[in-house]
Parts: C-alpha cells; sequence; structure tokens
C-alpha cells in the first residue's frame, strides 16, 4: 500500500471588506504545516472559489505558492463556469508552482455523461500539467460516474486523481473497483473526513477533509495510524473524527463555522467570508465550544 496523506481544502481568510487578509492566510498555513497534513487544496469549496474575483484567486495562488512551495504539496482549484476560464486559471496556478489542480465540471444545470467526458477531455488536452477530478453531486446536481472516469483515464495521462465528496461510501468504492485493476496509481480521495479509513480499504489514496483546518493534528495522526496499520490507533483517531464531523451541521454552509472555530483555537484570522455567507451566531459558538471540550476530552 503507498503511503496513505491527508490533504485540507483550506479555508481563506478574508478582510471585512472581502479583501484577502494576507497575514491571515500565512497564518493558516503554518498552522496546518505544523500540524502535519500532507497537503493544501486551495479554492476548493471551503475556500470559497465560487465568490472570488479572478484578480482574488491570482493573488492567492501567489501567496501561497511562495509559502507553501516545496514544503508540503499543493493542489489548487481551479473551475470556473467557462472552460476557457478554467483552462486560463489552471494553467496559471501551475505556472505559479502548484503541484497539480483540481477541477469540478460546471454546476447549475445538470450534464449528460457525454458532456461531462467532453468538459474533461477538453481542458485535459490544454492543462500543462497534473488534473485531479471533483466529484460533488450534491452542488453539481450529477454524479461523475466511475465509467466516464475510466473513459478518462484511458485518454489523457495527465488526469491522476479524483476526490469523491459524497457520504455513500459505496459510490468510492466502485470507482476504486472500476479502475484501480487498469489505473493502479490514480488517487481516489474521499471528500469526507469520516470515509477515509474505508476508502483507502478499498486501494483509496487517503481523503481531502475539511475538519484539518481546525485540527490537523488529528487528521495527521489518524493517517499515521493508517500508514503504520495499528488498529488499536485507527479507531481511537475514527472516534475523534467522527465526533468532529458534527462541526458539518452547526450551520449552513459549514465554511463560517470552521472559521470560527478556528479563531477559539487561537489562529490570528477575521471572522468574515464571502458575502452573503453570515459569521457563526452566539448559539452556534455554544455549540462549537461545546464540540470541541467534548472531542478534546476524548
Amino acid at each position: 500500500m503507498n503511503k496513505v496523506k491527508f490533504y485540507t481544502p483550506v479555508i481563506t481568510a478574508f478582510n471585512e471588506d472581502e479583501t484577502i487578509d494576507i497575514e491571515g492566510n500565512i497564518a493558516v498555513i503554518e498552522h496546518l504545516i505544523a500540524g502535519g497534513v500532507d497537503g493544501i487544496v486551495l479554492l476548493g469549496s471551503t475556500g470559497e472559489f465560487f465568490s472570488m474575483t479572478r484578480k482574488q484567486k491570482e493573488e492567492l495562488i501567489d501567496l501561497y505558492a511562495k509559502h507553501v512551495r516545496g514544503r508540503i504539496e499543493l493542489i489548487v482549484g481551479t473551475a470556473c463556469m467557462r472552460t476557457d476560464e478554467t483552462i486560463y486559471l489552471s494553467n496559471y496556478a501551475l505556472k505559479s508552482g502548484a503541484d497539480a489542480v483540481m477541477v469540478i465540471s460546471p454546476y447549475y444545470f445538470a450534464l449528460s455523461d457525454a458532456s461531462i467526458e467532453a468538459f474533461f477531455s477538453e481542458i485535459a488536452l490544454k492543462i500543462n500539467g497534473d488534473i485531479y477530478l471533483y466529484n460533488f453531486p450534491a452542488r453539481t446536481g450529477y454524479d461523475l460516474t466511475p465509467q466516464t472516469t475510466l473513459n478518462l483515464l484511458r485518454k489523457h495521462k495527465n488526469i491522476i486523481g479524483y476526490k469523491d465528496t459524497v457520504f455513500e461510501v459505496g459510490h468510492t468504492r466502485k470507482l476504486c473497483q472500476t479502475v484501480l485493476k487498469e489505473f493502479p496509481h490514480f488517487k481516489i480521495l474521499a471528500g469526507f473526513d469520516e470515509n477515509l479509513y474505508h476508502v483507502v480499504t478499498n486501494g483509496g489514496a487517503g481523503a481531502i477533509g475539511g475538519i484539518s483546518n481546525l485540527y490537523p493534528g488529528i487528521c495527521a495522526n489518524y493517517t499515521k495510524a493508517i500508514n503504520e496499520k495499528d488498529q488499536e490507533t485507527i479507531y481511537y483517531w475514527q472516534r475523534k473524527i467522527d465526533k468532529l464531523m458534527d462541526i458539518y451541521t452547526i450551520g449552513t454552509p459549514f465554511f463560517p463555522i470552521i472559521k470560527k472555530a478556528m479563531i477559539l483555537r487561537g489562529i490570528p484570522i477575521k471572522d468574515f467570508s464571502t458575502a452573503p455567507y453570515l459569521p457563526a451566531t452566539e448559539q452556534q459558538i455554544e455549540k462549537i465550544k461545546t464540540l470541541m471540550t467534548e472531542v478534546e476530552e476524548m
């Protein structure tokens, strides 16, 4: 088994006027690297990519490339609603120093399998580096199927991985069964923290999980236990991860909740997200505090 890895889909630190908080983002980088995660996924769903301008995205890419490159892996989410914009931003990120890009296909209207395959084929031909596919049916309204994935892998060597953000681990299991026999080095990553071990036992490569923004050390230790095949320790960390999954239910969407929890842990970021996403309420803050206390006392 190759080394299992845990990546952080990093939050974006903003100022009150929605400009990029440079010092806050640098503090987050140092927090994550010190916590032991294997890599950072910039401009993912947790990072509010959908609410940012191209200029803001380029600013963040440059910032992260400067402070992350050569220390841990850097993957950049480069999805845009237009294909040409996705290609542009992907090549910008790769030229700036990203190790790979991650792309979710266009959303709002559902796409047919043929349209999904055509989209990824076009960008794979024009992106000058490695690509992770990003499947998030709850947000796109459709599924990037195992068979479509296999079709793409047979045509494009620069498609190297897949993030499967689904609660139904059977979907990820089917993906593993469909593609890994023919492409054993393809990296299939759980999109929810709690699914890591199940995905790995089916041949997956790790996880990209939002909890690691708050507790990178827990996620790093969980991954270490899996790599060492230490069943007792896996169980210990799995229980903490399972409990921490409650943070996703405290508020909608969840990323302002994650930010508030990080602030409570002492990470020097501000309590702002892009409009119209509101900061945590006092009632939600109490729930965050209770959850953190319960996890830390387990």
